[in-house]
C-alpha cells in the first residue's frame, strides 16, 4: 500500500508497521463479487454477457469463486434514467472486483464512465476486449490497462499496444485481456470442418478459453495491493458517495452506505 507519510523513527516503527500490517490470509474471502460492465443493448450484447458471466463463476475455483453482477439484470425497465444510473453505480461500487468489455470501434461511453467510477474508488478491475478491429490513439506505445495483458495467443501479443483511448491505459490494479475473436473462430473452423455443430462448440470453446483467461486476471488483481492509503479512504469513499447526486436517500444516508461499502472491503483485504 502506498504511504505517502514521512519516515518513521526509530521509536513508532513498530506502532506504524502493525497499523498497516495486512490482513491474515485466514481472513481473505473464498468468494468474490465482480461487476460485468459493457454494452448491454444487443440481444448478442445480452446473451454474451449472461453466457461469458457464467463461465467465469464456472471456471472460477472454490477458493477464488467469483461471481457477477450484470446491470442488464438490475434494470427495472420502468426506472427513470436517473434511477438506473444510480443503481449501477452503487453496484459497481459494492463488488470487490470489476470486468469492463471495451468492444466496438467506439467504446461504451457509459461503460468507460463506470471505469473512471470504479477507478477513483480503487476496485481490481479487469478489462476484455475481444474486438479484432484497431482502435484508440496509442500508437505503437505498449499498453496493457496498468499490471500487465493477458494475450490469447492468436494474433494480439503482449508486445501490442491497447486498443481503445490512452486515457483508459495504465491505471494500477487494473489488466487487460486481449482476445483476437476472428482469427479464433478461423482457427476452430479449420478445425472442425465447417459443420454446424463444430461451430456451435468453436464458439463455445472460445467463451470458455475467454472466461478463463478473466479469472486469470482477476485473481492476480484482487491480489495486488491497493493504492488508495489508509488514512484516505474514508474521505474518498464518502466523496464517491456524494459525488453522483444520488437521487435516492440524502447525503447522510448515502455517506453511511459508502462507509459500510468500504468496511467491507477493508475486512476482505482488499482496502
Amino acid at each position: 500500500m502506498a504511504d505517502p507519510s514521512p519516515p518513521t523513527t526509530s521509536t513508532d516503527t513498530s506502532a506504524r508497521a502493525a497499523a498497516h500490517q495486512p490482513l491474515p490470509s485466514a481472513t481473505t474471502p473464498k468468494s468474490y463479487t465482480y461487476y460485468h460492465a459493457g454494452p448491454l443493448f444487443t440481444l448478442g450484447d445480452l446473451s454474451t454477457n449472461i453466457a461469458l458471466s457464467t463461465l467465469i463463476s464456472t471456471c472460477s475455483s472454490a477458493s477464488q469463486k467469483f461471481t457477477p453482477i450484470l446491470p442488464q439484470d438490475l434494470e427495472a425497465r420502468d426506472a427513470t434514467p436517473h434511477s438506473i444510473r444510480d443503481q449501477d453505480l452503487r453496484a459497481l461500487l459494492s463488488c470487490d472486483a470489476a470486468l469492463f468489455v471495451y468492444d466496438g470501434a467506439e467504446l461504451d461511453a457509459g461503460t468507460v464512465v463506470e471505469y473512471v467510477y470504479a477507478k477513483a474508488a480503487d476496485v481490481p478491475c479487469v478489462i476484455l476486449r475481444t474486438d479484432f478491429r484497431g482502435g484508440g490513439d496509442q500508437g505503437d506505445d505498449v499498453g496493457g490497462g496498468g499490471d500487465g495483458v493477458e494475450a490469447d495467443g492468436k494474433g494480439k501479443g503482449k508486445g501490442e499496444t491497447d486498443k481503445w483511448n490512452l486515457m483508459s491505459s495504465n491505471w494500477p490494479r487494473t489488466k487487460a485481456v486481449r482476445v483476437d475473436s476472428m482469427a479464433g473462430y478461423k482457427h476452430g473452423l479449420a478445425r472442425e470442418g465447417g459443420s454446424v455443430k463444430g461451430n456451435v462448440r468453436v464458439v463455445e470453446g472460445m467463451l470458455r478459453e475467454t472466461a478463463e483467461m478473466v479469472v486469470r486476471a482477476m485473481e492476480e488483481v484482487v491480489a495486488l495491493p491497493p493504492r488508495l492509503p489508509r488514512e484516505l479512504r474514508a474521505h474518498v469513499y464518502e466523496w464517491l458517495a456524494l459525488m453522483p447526486g444520488l437521487r435516492d436517500g440524502g447525503d447522510g444516508e448515502n455517506v453511511r452506505w459508502a462507509r459500510g461499502v468500504l468496511e467491507g472491503k477493508v475486512e476482505k483485504g482488499l482496502l
